[in-house]
């Protein structure tokens, strides 16, 4: 196992600036629109007006940002039904599996500083992860390419404290793998616990220690945390579910403890454009870096997967690269989407299980704002 590493100082990306409008400005408060951004806002608040009232959302937010300018940021409707607490940008949503990429910067850091080898067995880093038929390494869990199995049952509905990184590997780890690594692809959230484990040992810290020192802190990201339920997170939403009848209900409890990497982080819109931000240039991580995370694996057999290291990539109808992940919770919804090309960036969130936050609603989002 590496001894404890201590990274360098990381570039900070530039501050993120307010421009244009926002969301009390003079149009949006009812006078006229002068500029194509103000028209633009408008368009984008009737979109998702219509999208929260089609789906029942109780509660949503997002952000537009060009580089390190913010656009728009705006709250939607309400994060607590019961006391009649609305949305606002500072609210904190589950954001699921966005928590990959963010993961993945911590794994940028570890790889530029040589602290970790992303073809070596984990069990170089994890030693109590029990070996498998075949080996795994980080670079293929990372791309769920690993043979590291997904939730099976009602497991994401786990209600369970788990108090370490390692304690939580107990739901999966002694499983086999469901296939030969670097042959399938196959999305798996227990991968990126795994990846987790990988962190502390390759930097010799507990992973949400690290996370701070090495990803929110650089990045200014002061919104984002663990959700652990057993703390006062100041204005954290309350998460909801739809029942079959299409009423809106509080969603059970869970505890997202086991899964830090893999899908426990709360935060916010403008939280999630300062990590984006951190990603469109060299600075933060270096060119070579950026590339690895972004650029699709294969399969053993050269079919591209569509998926980096965190980060799901392609293109739109423009040609230009589009680097994104959608998160899925209990209670929660969030896509993040980033054109390399532009520099636009798009986060909404939403307290709704259901809420259909995709990738082609935040392209919609983003042809606006062109």
């Amino acid at each position: 196992m590496n001894t404890s590493h201590r990274p360098p100082t990381r570039i900070r990306p530039p501050a993120l600036r307010w421009v244009g409008v926002y969301v009390l400005s003079a149009c949006l408060a009812g006078a006229a629109c002068e500029t194509a951004e103000d028209q633009s806002v408008l368009a984008a608040r009737a979109l998702l007006d219509s999208v929260m009232e089609a789906n029942s959302i109780p509660g949503l937010s997002v952000a537009v940002g060009r580089g390190s300018q913010v656009i728009w940021s705006e709250g939607f409707g309400y994060s607590d039904l019961t006391h009649d607490v609305r949305v606002t940008p500072s609210t904190k949503f589950r954001i699921g599996s966005v928590s990959k990429p963010i993961t993945a910067a911590a794994i940028g850091v570890l790889v530029e500083a040589g602290a970790l080898d992303l073809d070596a067995p984990v069990q170089t880093y994890v030693p109590s992860f029990p070996e498998k038929q075949w080996a795994v390494t980080t670079r293929l869990l990372a791309g769920h390419l690993g043979g590291i199995r997904h939730y099976q049952g009602d497991e994401n509905f786990s209600a369970v404290r788990y108090p370490t990184v390692l304690s939580g590997l107990t739901v999966f780890q002694d499983d086999p793998l469901i296939n030969e690594p670097s042959t399938e692809f196959s999305y798996s959230s227990y991968a990126w616990n795994l990846i987790s484990a990988v962190i502390e040992g390759a930097s010799g810290e507990a992973f949400l220690d690290y996370m701070d020192s090495v990803v929110f802190d650089p990045l200014e990201m002061g919104q984002t945390v663990a959700g652990h339920t057993d703390s006062i997170i100041v204005d954290r939403t309350r998460f909801y579910i739809l029942s079959a009848a299409g009423d809106v209900l509080n969603a059970p409890y869970v505890d997202n403890s086991y899964k830090w990497a893999g899908g426990g982080f709360l935060s916010t819109p403008e939280d999630l454009l300062r990590f984006a931000n951190g990603h469109l240039a060299p600075g933060y991580l270096q060119a070579e870096t950026l590339e690895l995370l972004f650029a699709s694996q294969r399969t053993r057999d050269g079919t591209e997967t569509g998926y980096g290291v965190g980060w799901r990539s392609g293109t739109n109808a423009h040609g230009e690269r589009i680097v994104s992940h959608g998160g899925g919770s209990v209670g929660g919804r969030t896509m993040l989407t980033m054109n390399r090309d532009s520099g636009i960036i798009v986060a909404i969130v939403a307290n709704l299980s259901s809420a259909p936050m995709t990738e082609e609603l935040a392209g919609r989002i983003e042809e606006l704002f062109r």
